[in-house]
């Protein structure tokens, strides 16, 4: 019987409730609304770092961060983790890359998909991990000079380069999603007689928040959760409230035009998937191939009066996540069980009739997508390393030594199928919460007595998963 192809779609700082299966009626999003119809929807899908380096190493290798060294950005993925492109039996799938890698050498195919490789960003070249690379342009780059534009940047090294600022006022077929969406069109229209392998990632909807339907969402309809700006007490972790500090205070108005243009790049992300969906069904396809749709982290948006990523909470750690396998029929199913997009290797390779590699630190999703099994059962652990380039506050109630020691605190969670969700960390304060009952985390339950059987049983777990994963991080 033929492997199944995979078309494997993730986006970039998605968080999960910005899809209709997710509850989100606002959104604008046809073609991701007809695959989650088709599709296994996973409600309480978490990274493995909320950040993007990191938690794409884990997608892509099925490791933990601290495992495949990936802990912070821009760090390379070396040659001794394997993606799962390196993990196919040799020669029966053609693999592609297209979109976004940030994992290192951009310009340069690499990991089992160096025959297609098509990249976006230009942004990450002083990275290189070889001189020669850090002069050598992205397949956007001459894209753009094709159609007449000219760089709007140039480095302190005379590297000139399109702009991410420049890059999102582009008419749509200009955008990078237009030109990543075109060549995995073009890939899967080349290789529908073979199975293969085609992992895309859309830079959107990370900021800048702008792009061509800038003006699709209203932002006076927009809505917000109970934990829309709120600030921090006793019980919040130092380094969430100096981070609140740059964020949380901002004005209503300046959220909500921000959060109407991220809706607006979350369209633009689903017209392109859209495009992708279509070039399959025309192929004959859509029996043969695999759809998987997720995100590498989430977006705060103003809840608990922060932006962007880098924190534990649901928002910047739960993402969208749902497969459509063929050979499961084509209804829509909902798992509650929290999983980790660790397990997406094991359950990809699985799902494709290939061998596991020993040393995978997830385990196979199979029996929950085929109905053979509930889940229920199985913890999601997150970490989170030492803070990168963190920012000071001139705030006389903490010193410098005392931010410093906040910022550089590595966190290690545990989420339980239960709905408990603990942060440990050694150098600032601890967090507990009660997610069926306090789903926005609001009340931190950590140091009240009554909680510290929980707190010493979820501390176990995760010294026990640190153990397990020889994870050294001291928390």
């Amino acid at each position: 019987m033929p492997r199944p192809n995979l078309l494997f779609i993730f986006t970039d700082q998605q968080r999960q409730d910005t899809l209709r299966v997710y509850g989100n009626e606002l959104m604008n999003t046809p073609n991701l609304d007809s695959l989650a119809a088709e599709s296994v929807v996973f409600n309480n899908a978490y990274v493995t770092q909320p950040v993007c380096t990191p938690s794409r190493s884990s997608i892509m290798t099925g490791l933990y961060p601290h495992t495949n060294d990936c802990t912070a950005n821009n760090v390379p993925l070396t040659r001794e983790y394997p993606t799962i492109a390196e993990m196919l039996p040799e020669g029966e799938y053609e693999c592609g890359y297209f979109g976004k890698w940030h994992l290192g050498d951009e310009m340069v195919g690499q990991h089992g998909f160096e025959k297609n490789w098509v990249a976006t960003e230009d942004g990450y070249h002083v990275h290189a991990t070889q001189e020669l690379f850090k002069t050598r342009h992205v397949s956007y780059y001459y894209f753009l000079k094709q159609h007449g534009l000219e760089p709007d940047q140039v480095g302190d090294d005379g590297f000139a380069s399109f702009s991410r600022s420049l890059c999102c006022h582009l008419p749509r077929e200009l955008t990078k999603p237009a030109f990543t969406a075109k060549h995995v069109c073009e890939f899967i229209e080349k290789n529908k007689a073979r199975p293969f392998v085609c992992y895309v990632n859309f830079l959107e909807p990370h900021t800048p928040f702008h792009g061509p339907f800038d003006l699709m969402y209203d932002p006076a309809e927009m809505t917000f959760s109970p934990n829309f700006l709120a600030h921090g007490d006793h019980s919040t972790p130092l380094r969430c409230r100096i981070l609140q500090e740059q964020y949380g205070n901002y004005p209503e108005d300046y959220y909500r035009q921000n959060k109407a243009r991220y809706y607006g790049l979350v369209s633009l992300v689903d017209y392109y998937v859209g495009e992708m969906l279509d070039t399959l069904s025309a192929c004959g396809l859509d029996e043969d191939t695999i759809v998987v749709f997720t995100s590498d982290h989430g977006e705060m948006m103003g809840d608990h009066a922060l932006m962007h990523k880098t924190v534990m909470y649901e928002e910047a750690v739960k993402v969208p996540l749902f497969m459509r396998v063929p050979a499961r029929g084509q209804e829509q199913r909902l798992v509650d069980g929290p999983v980790s997009q660790v397990d997406l290797v094991p359950t990809l390779l699985e799902l494709m009739g290939c061998e596991q590699p020993d040393g995978l630190q997830g385990y196979s999703l199979l029996p929950y997508l085929t109905g053979e099994g509930e889940l229920g059962c199985e913890d999601v652990f997150i970490e989170w390393q030492t803070a990168e380039g963190f920012t000071y506050i001139a705030d006389p109630r903490w010193s410098q030594e005392k931010q410093a020691e906040a910022g550089s605190a590595e966190v290690r969670t545990v989420i339980t199928p239960e709905g408990w969700k603990l942060n440990l960390r050694r150098h600032d304060l601890c967090e507990l919460y009660n997610l069926r009952e306090d789903p926005y985390e609001l009340d931190n339950l950590y140091a009240q007595l009554d909680a510290q059987d929980v707190v010493d049983e979820l501390s176990a777990r995760i010294r026990g998963w640190q153990e397990r994963t020889q994870d050294e991080a001291e928390v």
